[in-house]
């Protein structure tokens, strides 16, 4: 096995530790709202996402990609990403639950699988691309703002 591939594995190995810890960041969050609000889905589910993403961007950014690219750029592109994940997963879970009454803690658990995933290859492939290990190359972020 090459030297890249080592490295492609425990990236994505370190992304699939700090989604998780995110997920978990979300699930309580959710379960919290859930319990303690007589909120619908959605709300519960959005402000429960918000949290968990900026989470996982933080961590990520830093210590499984390596990035020292602009900040602000990376954060805009991340946020074009949920420009279309967050109305599809709220509107699509929204409609499980509360019209097809399926339930709440599997839907939200189904979103986090497929956001995992998707959002993996979009913070890798275009957020971070050209980017990634641009910090362990230089050794120093060089006065790059670390989260």
């Amino acid at each position: 096995m090459s030297e890249n591939n080592k490295r492609e594995i425990v990236r994505t190995l370190k992304y699939l530790a700090f989604a998780s810890s995110a997920g978990v960041i979300e699930m309580t969050m959710f379960t919290l709202l859930e319990q303690l609000t007589d909120w619908n889905y959605w709300p519960c589910y959005l402000l429960a996402l918000v949290m968990s993403v900026v989470w996982n961007f933080t961590l990520n950014r830093r210590f499984t990609f390596h990035s020292n690219n602009n900040i602000t750029i990376a954060m805009i592109k991340v946020f074009l990403y949920y420009v279309v994940f967050t109305p599809f997963s709220t509107v699509l879970g929204n409609h499980l639950v509360e019209s097809l009454l399926w339930n709440a803690y599997l839907v939200t658990a189904m979103s986090l699988a497929v956001n995992c995933v998707t959002e993996y290859l979009y913070q890798r492939l275009f957020v971070f691309g050209k980017s990634v290990d641009s910090l362990k190359n230089k050794g120093k972020d060089e006065g790059a703002v670390v989260l």
